[in-house]
């Protein structure tokens, strides 16, 4: 079978899952209103919030890590109002969403932002910044946290893709990563 006929196998096989889960996929959020620009790294596990993802929009080369929760709707006052809040999410170009973060309505994340894991985006952060925390705040540029991290990787390990799972890491390589790692970071592709 050609490669392509198996990617395509996958797709439909997603697609039936994702129906039986009850989940969205992305062609039907962006068929509601998503906005995605180009080259976007969705994660396993990110949700948007299809009851009003047309008021959600994406950037070009941005990343959401798994299990990002996007949402352009806050129901907690509907008990007492009788209405949802709701508001716009912009995610600005070439940005990164850490795993577990939670992007809440009337929220612009600017250009070039790194999001930490874990994170509660309550309110806009301008660009070229790194934000963490709940509620999520700016801590340093993200010049600075790039080239802090340049030059930590002069002093620490630092592993080709052979040292992953889709490289095919050795148990030999597994054991002696857990061995580099003991007391340090490294990095790998």
């Amino acid at each position: 079978m050609k490669k392509g006929g198996s990617n395509l196998i996958k797709l439909i096989f997603r697609k039936i899952k994702a129906k039986i889960k009850g989940e969205r996929t992305i062609e039907d959020l962006i068929r509601n209103g998503l906005k995605l620009g180009k080259n976007v790294n969705i994660q396993p596990g990110v949700l948007f919030d299809y009851g009003h993802c047309w008021l959600i929009s994406i950037g070009d080369n941005c990343t959401l890590a798994p299990r990002v929760h996007v949402l352009a709707h806050d129901a907690s006052t509907i008990r007492h109002i009788g209405y949802a809040k709701i508001g716009k999410v912009t995610i600005k170009e070439n940005t990164f969403i850490g795993a577990g973060t939670i992007i809440l309505p009337g929220v612009t994340i600017g250009k070039n932002v790194i999001i930490g894991a874990g994170s509660v985006v309550s309110k806009n952060i301008p660009d070229n910044v790194v934000a963490v925390g709940s509620p999520a705040k700016a801590i340093c540029s993200t010049k600075d946290y790039i080239n802090k991290h340049k030059e930590d990787m002069k002093s620490k390990p630092i592993y080709s893709e052979e040292w992953t799972v889709n490289g095919g890491i050795s148990i030999d390589k597994k054991f002696e990563m857990n061995e580099d790692l003991k007391n340090s970071i490294g990095y790998t592709k």
